[in-house]
């Protein structure tokens, strides 16, 4: 009885793992859709509209899902302060703070960190073709992302259930 009892807790812990790895690559496509809308609002808020950009970012993180919207909500709340920090350093910070927790990858958070960069120091046809730039590179991303979580989000979850099947009849 405790053979089982410690075979099934193998195997379920082992699917786990391949289970929380698949997870990352799922993720990473969603998020990328997440931003590429939010871009794509803040600068139909920018160029059309001409929303000052704090009050932008505000309208962003309302209209798009988590955790796209934290990040535009912590820009936003920083800017909206008027604690003196520019865009580009609430920008900045915002990445910090939402970049490790996500399934961005680092050539993802470098195509929005320079985004951030450009971000509230020029006038609005500009800061559209920053804007424009920054979510036509992350469609490129998007459709490599997609790729990766269509071949591995499988692969990791039998994986995983797999593996524990064979340490368990390894054991036995």
């Amino acid at each position: 009885m405790l053979k089982l009892i410690g075979g099934l807790l193998v195997v379920a812990s082992s699917g786990l793992a391949g289970w929380w790895v698949s997870r990352g690559y799922a993720r990473r496509p969603v998020e990328l859709r997440q931003f590429i809308a939010a871009l794509q609002l803040l600068e139909t808020e920018i160029t059309y509209a001409a929303t000052p950009l704090p009050e932008a970012l505000g309208r962003v993180a309302e209209q798009v899902g988590s955790p796209a919207a934290s990040f535009f909500r912590q820009v936003s709340g920083a800017l909206g302060a008027h604690t003196g920090c520019s865009a580009r350093e609430a920008w900045h910070a915002a990445l910090r703070t939402h970049g490790p927790g996500s399934a961005l990858s680092s050539g993802d958070l470098a195509v929005l960190g320079g985004l951030g960069n450009s971000i509230g120091i020029s006038d609005r046809e500009d800061q559209g073709k920053h804007l424009r730039l920054a979510a036509e590179q992350l469609k490129t991303a998007l459709v490599a992302a997609d790729d990766a979580a269509a071949k591995n989000v499988r692969m990791w979850n039998y994986l995983g259930l797999l593996g524990g099947l064979i340490i368990v009849l390894a054991l036995y």
